[in-house]
């Protein structure tokens, strides 16, 4: 049998070139990251994607377990004496987890079951001869197995089936006709448990369901599993049970038999499927099932966060921003362009008409004295009519409304704490939303992304999973922006490839320290951070300013010279090169190709030199609530207004339109044609014109439909 290298079963799974991914592999296990090969080692890899080598990272150390636990499994059964060359060539070719599990179950060692206490009773001869089904009185020949410990004759035949039954349910053969069957056939049924209907009402979607496993929806399977785990379900999943059991019979019960011993071994698969197989499988299946629909949850969360991040910046702009509320006020900040705090105060709006007239007066002030250019409101409880108020003053400053989710959670925060270690929770909260206006990058990083509030039961999938995903979310959007070296904080450089948490926090304290760096070559310098860290960064962050204006590009240190060397070549430096783009046309990228450097790294370093350091995020444009709603009071059937949305499910599309309480957009009412896929029609932050079709003021739900015409 020929054994694949680790390369080709990796290329294999993917259907991926073995050179790109042997490429890939090295690269990797050099220490370089995901967005460092994406972005600089193109040649390398054949122009691979982040998905692409994110998949081939995955897939290698998925692989690498699967061989660590074969090589476990293998000593484990020739420590027994039993690894025949057989089950030896079986295990090597097994190729997934679930293979080399059912291969090594018979010699698992385990608690003492029904069938190793028959077997330590002598019975095991006994099963032998009912499974060779040519003993035509089963009874007769169990009485030659009774002794003290098996007084009867049934004591010896269901000894012997229970050995028989482990048997059946251990033969990976059967487990696999089984698990066959339940990926064709599995339904997933679940009934209210008796007196829960009024507790549970929420899942009465759920109190008498059944649907077949492998066509019900992630949202829909994670609201089941939270039924059950809330205790108000009862969920099953199996195929129908006189199928399983005839896929057994054909297996297992011979044609030609005596009639007497094949019963036997028909009471004994069907004993061992009810009791162990089929328990073994359906929590397999629940697990692949819960597994695929955290996937499918934790894709939907990575999508939405993506969108979330990379949302138009307002940029660097001064900025009062109010953090509404009726009863304790409105928490004011002013921040500076660079989103340092210059003051505070509260405005009470709600409370008489004299302290609204003061806090009119209060915020002309501080858009006069700290020479405001933008307004930022947060759009929680409060938030349009202290948007109306602000209108009203008709300061011609544009006026945004800014998310608050996560807010609270960042103000409550170490890492706020540490930012603003004299002000209290309200303060940083105001101070949050400001600056997520100017750079929603730059903030949210601070924040648990699952308190975004972007995703569908993020706290019911795997948390580990969860957490990976949208890190790498976050390290690939922060990457793919770009980080300013001399105003980045560290929450945000940690994010930048070969940084992370320790040489974040060198840089931030050399920066403070010996003041802001003048060129890359500087950070050689921040201690601990060696050469392959600097390469692996140096690219991704960004001085405005510098000497050198390569430093504020895309472009690696290590292609500086390639540059040079294509200003020298028409008659220029650097800098001429850049301003003139005439001069950049002429420049033919083939006359540089070489062993290391393609025509992928020459055209991006070209299309660099177009805009160095330019955001790749779309510009900000004010966007205005219909005047007429601020609650859901307002609301009324066939109303057409317009909204943001706010979160992308697998069933449609949450939309902000300004009463606090999201509107859901049904996938089925996102467009006049069919959507399969809602992130096909809509995404986190998009403008959209939605129409009111109901309106629930008592479970406070809103019914939209983008299909306004």
């Amino acid at each position: 049998m020929t054994i694949l290298s680790l390369e080709q079963r990796v290329a294999n799974k993917l259907g991926l070139k073995l050179s790109s991914v042997t490429a890939t592999i090295n690269l990797i296990n050099g220490g370089a990251t995901v967005p460092f090969i994406a972005r600089y080692r193109k040649e390398a890899t054949g122009q691979l994607d982040e998905v692409q080598i994110g998949q081939i990272k995955e897939t290698t150390q998925k692989l690498l377990d699967l061989d660590k636990r074969r090589e476990t499994i293998g000593k484990a059964i020739a420590d027994q004496g039993k690894l025949t060359d057989d089950l030896r060539q079986k295990l090597a070719a097994a190729d997934t987890l679930t293979e080399l599990e059912d291969l090594y179950l018979p010699y698992k060692q385990k608690r003492k079951t029904r069938a190793i206490l028959a077997m330590e009773r002598g019975l095991e001869p006994l099963a032998n001869l009912l499974l060779l089904q040519r003993e035509p009185n089963p009874e007769r020949a169990a009485q030659r197995y009774l002794t003290d410990a098996v007084p009867t004759v049934a004591d010896a035949l269901q000894g012997a089936r229970d050995i028989l039954a482990e048997r059946i349910s251990e033969d990976a053969d059967a487990r696999q006709r089984i698990r066959n069957l339940f990926e064709r056939e599995a339904i997933v049924r679940s009934v209210v448990k008796k007196g829960k209907a009024a507790d549970g009402a929420k899942f009465n979607d759920y109190f008498d369901y059944a649907e077949p496993l492998r066509r019900v929806p992630s949202h829909r399977l994670l609201a089941i599993r939270r039924g059950e785990a809330e205790g108000f379900l009862t969920v099953s999943i199996g195929p129908a049970e006189e199928v399983a059991l005839e896929r057994l019979d054909r297996q297992f019960l011979a044609g030609t038999g005596t009639a007497a011993s094949r019963d036997q071994v028909s009471l004994a698969i069907r004993d061992g499927y009810k009791r162990l197989l089929k328990p073994a499988i359906e929590t397999e299946f629940s697990g692949l099932a819960k597994e695929k629909a955290d996937a499918a949850a934790i894709t939907i969360f990575a999508d939405n966060l993506r969108q979330l991040l990379l949302s138009p910046p307002l940029g660097q702009q001064r900025v009062l921003a109010i953090d509404p509320g009726y009863r304790t006020g409105c928490k004011a900040v002013c921040l500076d362009a660079q989103g340092n705090l210059l003051t505070h105060t509260v405005l009470y709006l709600f409370q008489s008409d004299n302290q609204k007239q003061q806090a009119a007066q209060v915020v002309q002030k501080l858009v006069d004295q700290y020479r405001i250019d933008t307004i930022a409101i947060g759009n929680g409880t409060a938030g349009r009519e202290t948007e109306a108020f602000i209108q009203g003053l008709n300061l011609g400053k544009p006026v945004f409304m800014v998310s608050e989710q996560g807010a609270s959670v960042y103000s409550a925060s170490e890492a706020a704490r540490a930012e603003f270690p004299d002000h209290d929770v309200t303060v940083r909260g105001a101070v949050s939303i400001g600056r997520r206006l100017m750079d929603p990058l730059a903030e949210l990083v601070k924040i648990d992304p699952k308190s975004i509030g972007v995703g569908q039961y993020q706290h019911d999938v795997d948390q580990t999973e969860l957490k990976s995903s949208l890190d790498t979310v976050v390290e690939s959007c922060v990457n793919q922006v770009g980080v300013s070296l001399n105003t980045a904080s560290a929450y945000l450089l940690r994010y930048v490839s070969g940084l992370g948490p320790q040489l974040a926090d060198n840089i931030v304290s050399f920066r403070s320290q010996h003041g802001a760096f003048t060129s890359r070559e500087q950070l050689r310098k921040v201690p601990r951070l060696g050469p392959k860290a600097y390469e692996q960064c140096a690219g991704f962050l960004r001085i405005e300013g510098a000497k050198n204006p390569l430093d504020n590009s895309a472009v690696h240190p290590e292609r500086y010279a390639l540059v040079e060397r294509m200003a020298a070549d028409m008659g220029s430096n650097v800098v001429t090169l850049i301003q003139q783009p005439d001069l950049r046309r002429q420049i033919k990228p083939e006359r540089y190709v070489t062993s290391e450097v393609g025509l992928p790294t020459l055209r991006d370093i070209l299309t660099e030199l177009d805009k160095p350091g330019r955001d790749p995020r779309e510009q900000l444009s004010v966007f205005e609530y219909d005047d007429r709603i601020r609650s859901i009071t307002d609301l009324h059937e066939g109303m057409v207004l317009n909204g943001v949305v706010t979160n992308v499910t697998a069933f449609g599309a949450f939309v902000d339109i300004g009463v606090k309480q999201d509107g859901l957009v049904h996938i089925s009412q996102l467009a006049d044609k069919y959507v399969a896929d809602p992130k096909t029609v809509v995404q986190v932050y998009q403008k959209v014109r939605v129409k009111v079709l109901e309106v629930d003021t008592t479970r406070k739900r809103i019914a939209l439909s983008m299909k306004v015409n």
